[in-house]
């Protein structure tokens, strides 16, 4: 997680221990696992949909978060801040980044799901691959320059001790004065996206579980194809309503930690609750491509024929394809002269 808790959690080797261990497995599958939805997204055409556009920029914001946030916090657990002043600012921004553009990701999904349930026949000009990456765009665009502001917020503290000097990527000035800054974030991109969710996949599910069935026997073709529409979207819909629970249930630890600090003094820095914290945060990143391969068949699909393909020699694959057409076309050849004769 960002480094906004002010603790120390290098002080036992336990601490160090299961941080190394649970980061290096949550970020390896999450690092992965996200690498494989982007390139299943990208490289097969019929998985481009805007609502696949959207889950891309949330798996490029989540290997952000655990590639800037994951990964140093290794390092950190074990020795003093090894990044230095630029690394310092470069890694905070970045932190936020991931974890702010994933949210306005989520809310954008959930928009555009919202748009294509219950406002069908405007979803066909609304809803388009175009119109999402456009969104998109402006969701980094927004969020890259809103972020900026922490370059000028933290700094490199170097704390002195009998046995040397510990260096730490922290605070410029007091906690106090970020209050206001953590609420703003926690508005933005925690309570809106979660309220904006919360009502909008209410109407989804009175649109979707609530709509009677065709009942005129002349409807029944029409029924078919319209239940096999709606059968679709809830599929689709469940999936990423789950993606919107876990990501309120795992970031709801650290929100709320940060919350109940800001009138506390002393504030409350457990070790083992701050590890809970930040371990939450590292699997919201990692997790989201595990549920789309248990939920969505076209995703299981796609991340099958992706692990097929990278096991295989590409050209050994194209000739062997290019061998077995000639043998097809010859052999049609041959039994076509011979049913002549």
């Amino acid at each position: 997680a960002p480094n906004t808790t002010d603790v120390d959690l290098t002080n036992s080797i336990e601490v160090q221990v299961i941080t190394i261990v649970l980061a290096l497995i949550i970020c390896g599958v999450g690092i992965a696992g996200n690498i494989m939805v982007v390139l299943v997204v990208l490289r097969t055409k019929h998985m481009m949909t805007p609502t696949n556009c959207y889950l891309v920029s949330l798996a490029i914001a989540d290997l952000v978060v655990l590639l800037a946030a994951g990964l140093p916090n290794i390092s950190e657990v074990v020795n003093s801040w090894i990044y230095g002043y630029a690394g310092c600012l470069c890694i905070t921004y970045l932190q936020y980044l991931g974890i702010n553009v994933s949210s306005c990701s989520i809310t954008a999904f959930t928009i555009e799901r919202y748009i294509a349930i219950c406002h069908s026949i405007k979803a066909q000009f609304i809803c388009t691959v175009s119109r999402a990456k456009r969104i998109i765009a402006c969701v980094w665009i927004f969020t890259s320059l809103y972020c900026i502001m922490w370059f000028f917020l933290v700094d490199t503290n170097e704390t002195v001790f009998a046995d040397g000097a510990v260096v730490s990527c922290g605070y410029r000035v007091s906690r106090n004065l970020y209050m206001p800054i953590y609420f703003l974030d926690f508005t933005l991109f925690y309570v809106i996206p979660l309220i904006v969710a919360t009502v909008l996949y209410g109407l989804i599910a009175r649109i979707l579980f609530m709509s009677p069935l065709p009942t005129n026997l002349n409807d029944r073709s029409e029924g078919s194809t319209h239940q096999g529409r709606s059968t679709s979207n809830v599929k689709v819909t469940k999936m990423l309503a789950v993606v919107v629970i876990l990501f309120a249930l795992l970031w709801m630890p650290y929100r709320t930690l940060v919350v109940v600090n800001s009138f506390m003094d002393p504030p409350y820095l457990n070790t083992w609750f701050l590890l809970f914290c930040r371990m939450c945060i590292y699997i919201n990143s990692a997790i989201n491509p595990i549920i789309y391969n248990l939920m969505s068949q076209k995703f299981r699909a796609a991340f099958k024929k992706l692990c097929k393909c990278k096991g295989q020699d590409p050209e050994k694959v194209t000739k062997y394809s290019r061998n077995r057409h000639n043998r097809t076309a010859a052999s049609e050849l041959w039994t076509r002269i011979i049913y002549k004769k």
